[in-house]
């Protein structure tokens, strides 16, 4: 079974200067990930993002994961 560590392991391997928290039930996954990667993208490309990371992982271990993403602009606008 998928634990929400694996899951931010596989993110923050594949995504550089990360930040990510991931609760979840090993079949419903939640993530806040904030990165500089994800500047100038919008969300959908953000997403698309995280999805590449974790590639075919999401068709075969994760069931479903929900996804919040941000720069680490918007994160602090966000803090504010």
């Amino acid at each position: 079974m998928v634990t929400p560590e694996d899951i931010k392991g596989w993110i923050e391997q594949g995504i550089e200067n990360c930040q990510v928290e991931i609760e979840g039930d090993g079949q419903h996954f939640y993530a806040t990930i904030v990165s500089p990667a994800f500047s100038g993208k919008n969300r959908v490309q953000q997403h698309q993002l995280v999805y590449k990371v974790l590639g075919d992982r999401m068709k075969e271990q994760i069931h479903a994961l929900s996804m919040q993403t941000m720069s680490p602009e918007e994160h602090a606008t966000k803090a504010n």
